[in-house]
Parts: structure tokens; C-alpha cells; sequence
């Protein structure tokens, strides 16, 4: 059983078990669908987009041979070299993305931007699993730890970098499954005259991203099985398409993967090169999903998977197409350089379904991306909170946003039928992908310094070779700004815009909280009864604050006749770990004295943890105070306080992974002797039968008389019920405020904040159990 007793008490982190190869192999099988469906579709629209209007197919084959070497480049510095020897290294607990390496910063550098952070969410054992130690930290490391900490203006920096690159990747996340599934039909230009394509091509693929969002409600764990096998079958297919064009057409195409090649096709082609490179650089779309995925799979099995199984592929494909164009210079077709071409005829009508079924695969895999995304923003108090529906009870991480899920379908359609081309795609979406490059290349840098302690001249080396090579790049599709590339920037602004300002009126509302609290020496003046009737009950009220009593709680005792006989202050708050083991969930604590029966609990999850459901939620809760109450030593019970800050909390774990007290309701079924709280079955009607509630208690350690005394309390008023008191908060701009500020919190705050949901606990509330209260925040 847990030793509950002390106050420094962490409980031990799991032991992983080495992974077998069986399973390693079998997780790698899985990540081809799930991770790598988007990278494989890009050879349909590469040498197109890298053709389109810049440069021009010659009979010297130069231009398609420093493609192709710059192509082969390109994949084997950034997929191959970048993300599976060194970035998927920097995993936050086993998760990936933007915000994970954003999270692995702000727990080494105490630069993290949730406002309720406490000394106690570090003896997390998810703070402890990556070697936090600084004994290694060199001079210059540790004086830019510092600076990091001293200055407010370079956290926010800092914040906004990761905003940026997280917004970019859901810009990714619009554009490429338009410009994957619009590739994919454009096959059907070689068996249909122009005029006829033009009126086929955007509704097929309009039609078929509606079908794909019309789905998404159902869940990916329904079809989730066939991703796999239809991108292993596409990339069969164009490396076999791709073996045969090399044998067939040009032997010696593998001497374009040599440097010199890059060189003669700039030296040729010049500015034409450079732009051509914004289309160049879309071979590398999808690669950032094999750091953001990374939490649904394993290093060794990603790694495996692209080195083995993706990247020879591509390679193939990619040099089988140069192959045939290099003995094609001059094509019959409007289509131009394009993938279809190299397909022989006689399997071009397979090759066509399969690449379809494989774009469609690479457009849900993004779209599952782009839900995890905002789930994160939204546990680290970057994006308003929206629905999320978990669509698999066996399948960690596979969700629904319904908001979202519409949002992107209409952005989607509007970029598929405004574009109406692959050129202003790619334009926008190479812009997109390697901007969000950039800043995982940044972020990496500060990561090999703070978190590795590694040298600073290696961070400088790192973002000096991978940041020159992403800048030549940016700067070649930043110069397509009007031809499409604007799109991302203008999405990505609208998505910061959401999130930044989300997250600074969130932090002033959490600020007003803080100076506005009540001394508890006010509390402590009222006496036990608080100078007002105390009836039976449990009077549960939400707050953000983790020390202190909100001002909320005052103005319901100094206007209400009567309160509850129990009182919790209950905050629910995202730590900036990926979990949070249901052993250390719970801090639970006193405020004031023994005999006011008023107690604080925080309730502490990770940014990729899944929140209970509420019953369960409600009966964790009980236990959990339950349990603070029977481990607690008489000679560590609080008689006075002086501060806010002295309140004592203990570490208490959900009533399922602890062996501490559990409750037992005996409802209207006559029900056998459970205990675990996730086989407790209630019903939801507000007419049923009064409960008995009763805690089964360990034997031993024996508990005192005033202990059982406060248990019985807790269990009549638990069997009288709960109310639960939400704020209802009213945020305005403080006279005197700056123009800006009156806008960002009046109307940009105000806005969201009218039009996000409330507290996932607080869904499911019955009416009558609610009491909510207006509060005007003037910050």
C-alpha cells in the first residue's frame, strides 16, 4: 500500500519492459499507415510542382537530374539524418510534436506558461523519467538557463515560436490532403480531353474530402485496419513502377544522385533553380508527422519503418520518374512532368485507385494529427476548450472535435476549389512544411543545450546546418507570397491570433484571482460555522487558484443564509507533462483548521491524458479526500495558519490505483460487494433512491476517533449530495488600459471565451446540483 504519511512522498515511476521485435516490428508495420501515408503520396506532385513555370525539361537532361539529385538530398538530410537519428531523440516521455518539445523546455528551464504551476508538480515521476540533473550543464548552458528565466519577453518568445510552429502544422494539415487527393485524381487528364478534366477534377475532389470529414465521427478504429496495407501496397507500387522505369528507360540515373548535379542545375538555371526549390521541398511533406506521431508508437519501430521501408521507396520512385523523363522530352500531353506519366498505360487505372486510397489514408492520418494538436493547446491553455469525443476505449489518442472537424472541411474546400491547381498548392503548402522545420530546428538547438547539456557550440552547429539548408528553402517559397504561399501565413496568423490571445486573457482572469483571494484570517474569524448555517451536503467549487480562498467563496458566505457542511475547493489543472500516473493524481489538503471541513484538492493531468468521465471523476474525488483523511497524522493536522502558503498536501491516488479507502453506494439494485470505482453503476435520473454510502477502510493502520468522526461526516454529506458552484466570469479591460488591450480582452477574450465550453466535469451536471455566479474580472 502507498505510505501516504509523509509530505515529500513521489511514487515510483514504472519500470518500461524492453520491447520485444516482434512487437517493435509490429508497431512499425502499423506506423506505414498511420504516420507516413502523407510522405508517400509526394512523389504525385513533386516534379511537377518543381516544373511548374520556373524551369524547363531540356534534351542535356540537367534540369530533371538536379531535381532528382536535390530531391535524394533532401529526403536524406531531413526525413533520414534530422528526424530519426536526432529530433526523435528529444521526446517528451515518448510524445512528439511542437508543444512536446515545447513542454521538455519548460520544465528544465521553468519557462512554462500555465499560470497554477506548483514546486509540487515537479516530484512528478513524469518531471524524473529523462534525467533532469544540471551537475552536467556546462557554463554557458546554465547562464542561458538563467536568462531564460530572468526575462518574461523571451518566455513569451519562446511561446509564441512553439504557437507559430503548431499553428503551421495545421496549415500543413488544411492544405496537404487537398493537394494529395487533388494530385491523386489528376490522372485522369491523360484519359480525358482538357475541357472535360476541368469539370471533373475539383468536384471528385471536393466529393471525396466531404465523404472523409463525414466520417471522422465514427473514428479511425473502424477502418484504422486498412491504412496500413494500402500504403505498404502504394509503396510496392511506385517502387516497382519505379524499379522497371530505370531498367527500361536509363540504367545510369543513379549518377544523378551525386552533388555535382545540384550544382550544374544551378549553375544552368540560376534564379529559376531557386524558385524551383518551393516545389522541391514538398518530397519532404509529412515528415514532421514522424516526431508529432510519435506517442502512438515507438522510436525503433518509426525509425525502422522510414529507413527500411519508406525512404528506399521513395528514393526508387523518385529516380524511376527521372528515368523515364529523361528520355522523354517532349510529352503529347498537357499534363507536362507529372507522375502518371511514368505509369505504363496498362496498370495506369490501378495505379490511379491506389494512389486515391492512399491519399485519402495521408489526409486522416493529418486530420487525426490536427485533433491531437489542438487537444494539447487546449490542456496547455492555448486554445479554448472545445468537445472532444474519444472515439476508441482501447486505442490511446484517437479523438473527435466536431468544431474543428468542420472548420478544417470548409477550409479545405475553399482551398481546393479557390487554387483549382497543384502549383499554388504546393506553393502554399512548401511554405507551411518548412516553416514548421524551422522552428523544431530552433527549439532543438535550446533542447541539446538545457536538456542534453550538451555544448553550445554543437546547438550552434545543429541550427547552423539544418537552419541554413530550411532557410534557402523558406526564402524560396516566401518568394511565391502572392502565387498561394500567403495562405498558410494567413492561416497561421488567425490560429496564433486564437491562441495567443486565449492564453493572455486566461492568465490576466488566473492574475485577478490571485490579487483578489481572501487572507485567511477572514476565513479564521468566522469560526467553525463559518457565521452562517451549515447544512448537510458537500458543496464542491471550482477554482483555478492552488493556495488560498477565492474571493467567489466569500460572496457566497457573506449573501447565502446556509452552506454546505462539507466544502471543496476543486481545481483541475494541465501540468506540462504528456501524463500523470492515476497514483499521483490528486493533491489533496486542508483549509483552516480541522473542524471547518474544508479542503482543497487538485486534480493533475498531462496534456495527452484522457479526463474521466464525471461519475467516476466524482467518486475519485471522495475517495481521494477519504483518504488524505485516514493517512493523516493528528500531529501534522492544521491548527492555525498564518498564510496561504502553509497549506500541507499530500500526494492521494485514484481509488482504482491505491489500495487506501473506497466507497461503496448502495443505490436502488441490490448490488454485490464492489469497491472498484469503475465497476460503481449509478443512474443519472434525479428521481431515484437515496443512497447509503458507506468507505471500506484498510484494517491497518488503525485510525483515530477524530479521524472516524470526519469520515462519517464526509459519508452522511456525501449520501445528502453534491452541488457544484461555478463562476460565471465576466472579463473587462480595466480603465486605463491601452486600446489594444481594451480590444484583445472586450472583444477578442470575451468572444471566445462566450462561444468555448465549460469545464469537462461540469457537462454533465444535473440542473438542479448547479449553482453558477456571475463575477465581473477587471484586469
Amino acid at each position: 500500500m502507498m505510505d501516504l504519511e509523509g509530505e515529500g512522498v513521489t511514487p515510483k515511476s514504472p519500470i518500461k519492459k524492453k520491447e520485444s521485435w516482434k512487437t517493435v516490428l509490429s508497431l512499425a508495420y502499423q506506423s506505414l499507415g498511420v504516420v507516413y501515408g502523407d510522405l508517400s503520396t509526394s512523389p504525385l506532385y513533386v516534379y511537377k510542382s518543381a516544373f511548374a513555370e520556373d524551369i524547363h525539361h531540356s534534351d542535356t537532361n540537367e534540369e530533371i537530374f538536379g531535381v532528382l539529385s536535390f530531391v535524394f538530398w533532401t529526403l536524406t538530410l531531413m526525413p533520414l539524418l534530422k528526424y530519426v537519428f536526432i529530433v526523435l531523440r528529444a521526446d517528451d516521455n515518448g510524445e512528439g510534436g511542437t508543444f512536446a518539445l515545447y513542454s521538455l523546455l519548460c520544465r528544465h528551464a521553468r519557462v512554462s506558461s500555465l499560470p497554477n504551476c506548483q514546486l509540487a508538480d515537479e516530484e512528478l515521476s513524469e518531471y524524473k523519467k529523462d534525467g533532469m540533473a544540471s551537475n552536467n550543464r556546462s557554463l554557458l548552458g546554465s547562464s542561458l538557463k538563467s536568462t531564460l528565466e530572468k526575462h518574461k519577453i523571451l518566455q513569451r518568445l519562446l511561446l509564441v515560436l512553439a504557437l507559430i510552429g503548431t499553428c503551421m502544422v495545421i496549415g500543413d494539415g488544411v492544405l496537404t490532403p487537398a493537394i494529395s487527393v487533388f494530385s491523386a485524381i489528376s490522372g485522369l487528364e491523360l484519359s480525358m480531353s482538357k475541357e472535360q478534366h476541368r469539370y471533373v477534377e475539383v468536384p471528385a475532389a471536393c466529393a471525396i474530402l466531404i465523404f472523409l470529414f463525414a466520417l471522422q465521427h465514427y473514428g479511425t478504429n473502424r477502418v484504422g485496419f486498412l491504412f496500413a496495407p494500402v500504403v505498404v501496397t502504394w509503396l510496392l507500387c511506385i517502387s516497382a513502377i519505379g524499379v522497371y522505369n530505370i531498367f527500361r528507360w536509363n540504367p545510369h540515373v543513379y549518377k544523378a544522385l551525386s552533388p555535382y548535379y545540384m550544382y550544374k542545375f544551378l549553375k544552368k538555371t540560376r534564379k529559376g533553380s531557386w524558385m524551383s526549390l518551393g516545389g522541391i521541398l514538398l518530397c519532404i511533406t509529412g515528415s514532421e508527422a514522424m516526431f508529432v506521431d510519435l506517442g502512438h508508437f515507438s522510436q525503433l519501430s518509426i525509425k525502422i519503418a522510414f529507413t527500411f521501408v519508406v525512404y528506399p521507396s521513395l528514393i526508387l520512385a523518385y529516380m524511376g520518374q527521372a528515368a523515364y523523363l529523361s528520355r522523354h522530352h517532349i510529352l503529347e500531353t498537357d499534363y507536362r512532368i507529372g507522375f502518371y506519366v511514368s505509369v505504363p498505360e496498362k496498370i495506369r487505372w490501378p495505379v490511379l485507385v491506389i494512389a486515391i486510397f492512399a491519399a485519402v489514408v495521408g489526409s486522416q492520418a493529418i486530420i487525426t494529427g490536427t485533433f491531437s494538436i489542438i487537444k494539447q493547446c487546449s490542456a496547455l491553455g492555448c486554445f479554448p476548450r472545445v468537445k472532444i469525443i474519444h472515439t476508441s476505449s482501447k486505442i490511446h489518442g484517437q479523438i473527435y472535435i466536431p468544431e474543428i472537424n468542420w472548420t478544417l472541411m470548409l477550409l479545405y474546400l475553399a482551398v481546393t476549389v479557390g487554387f483549382r491547381d497543384t502549383k499554388r498548392m504546393g506553393n502554399a503548402s512548401g511554405l507551411a512544411v518548412i516553416t514548421v522545420m524551422l522552428v523544431t530546428t530552433c527549439l532543438m538547438s535550446l533542447v541539446i543545450v538545457l536538456c542534453w547539456h550538451k555544448s553550445v557550440f554543437l546547438a550552434i552547429l545543429f541550427i547552423f546546418f539544418f537552419g541554413s539548408f530550411e532557410a534557402l528553402y523558406f526564402s524560396a517559397s516566401l518568394i511565391k507570397f502572392l502565387e498561394g504561399a500567403r495562405v498558410p501565413i494567413a492561416l497561421a496568423l488567425i490560429f496564433s491570433a486564437i491562441m495567443y490571445v486565449w492564453h493572455y486573457g486566461t492568465l490576466k482572469k488566473y492574475e485577478f484571482d490571485v490579487q483578489n483571494k481572501v487572507s485567511i484570517n477572514w476565513l479564521l474569524a468566522l469560526g467553525p460555522t463559518l457565521g452562517i448555517v451549515r447544512v448537510r451536503g458537500i458543496g464542491l467549487i471550482h477554482t483555478e487558484l492552488v493556495s488560498g480562498i477565492p474571493a467567489i467563496f466569500s460572496h457566497f458566505v457573506t449573501n447565502l443564509p446556509a452552506f454546505h457542511q462539507v466544502v471543496v475547493f476543486l481545481c483541475i489543472k494541465s501540468v506540462p507533462v504528456p501524463h500523470v500516473s492515476p497514483e499521483e493524481r490528486f493533491l489533496v489538503g486542508r483549509v483552516g483548521p480541522k473542524e471547518y471541513r474544508l479542503y482543497r484538492c487538485i486534480t493533475r493531468y498531462g496534456y495527452r491524458d484522457i479526463h474521466k468521465d464525471d461519475l467516476e471523476f466524482e467518486k475519485d474525488l471522495i475517495c481521494s479526500i477519504a483518504e488524505f483523511i485516514r493517512s493523516e497524522r493528528p500531529e501534522c493536522s492544521i491548527q492555525t495558519m498564518d498564510s496561504e502558503n502553509d497549506e500541507k498536501m499530500t500526494v492521494i491516488g485514484t481509488s482504482s490505483s491505491n489500495l487506501g479507502v473506497r466507497m461503496h453506494e448502495d443505490g436502488e439494485e441490490d448490488s454485490s460487494e464492489i469497491v472498484c470505482t469503475s465497476e460503481i453503476k449509478m443512474t443519472k435520473s434525479p428521481s431515484r433512491l437515496k443512497k447509503r454510502v458507506r468507505f471500506v477502510v484498510p484494517e491497518s493502520p488503525q485510525i483515530d476517533i477524530d479521524a472516524k468522526e470526519e469520515l462519517r461526516e464526509l459519508m452522511e454529506a456525501r449520501e445528502a449530495g453534491m452541488a457544484f458552484i461555478l463562476g460565471h466570469s465576466y472579463v473587462r479591460a480595466k480603465k486605463g488600459s491601452s486600446l489594444m488591450k481594451k480590444i484583445v480582452i472586450n472583444l477578442g477574450y470575451d468572444f471566445l471565451r462566450r462561444n468555448s465550453r465549460g469545464p469537462t466535469y461540469a457537462l454533465s451536471i444535473p440542473h438542479a446540483s448547479t449553482l453558477e455566479v456571475g463575477m465581473v474580472y477587471l484586469v
